[in-house]
């Protein structure tokens, strides 16, 4: 990335992380548990180190002997993956704004990869602009 650190923060702001020599590549995992605990695969960025601007907001859920998984208290985003055995967190790339645009460099239990995550296919696709066009033509409004 080229950057000394990075700042993200969860769904609310409840949560904000500055995460330090972060990675220029965004690793995925596609295992049956990242899936269920953010609805699709995990995209995981690593740095040297990192702080949090407010811990007193930040769960942790045991996932299995080996691995614990971080999340916000108040709006339940998936915040971090924490390896137990090396002490290793990664941290939901979707966090950091300027991560928007790192490649990915490894993905792994890709045995577990669904098809609906491949984006792949003769299907309708629409922009942001197109969907919020189509809710405001079914009468809704956003502030």
């Amino acid at each position: 990335m080229g950057r000394d650190s990075i700042e993200g923060h969860c769904l609310c702001g409840a949560v904000r992380v500055t995460l330090f020599n972060p990675k220029d590549h965004v690793e995925v995992c596609h295992c049956h548990m990242c899936r269920r605990t953010g609805g699709a695969y995990y995209g995981a960025l690593e740095g040297a180190g990192f702080t949090f601007a407010s811990e007193e907001h930040v769960g942790v859920y045991r996932s299995s002997e080996w691995a614990e998984r971080g999340f916000c208290k108040q709006c339940g985003s998936t915040l971090f993956f924490h390896f137990l055995p090396t002490g290793n967190r990664s941290f939901a790339a979707g966090l950091f704004d300027g991560a928007d645009n790192l490649p990915i460099s490894k993905e792994i239990f890709i045995e577990g990869k669904v098809a609906w995550c491949a984006g792949e296919g003769d299907h309708p696709k629409q922009t942001g602009e197109e969907v919020i066009a189509e809710a405001k033509a079914g009468g809704f409004t956003f502030d």
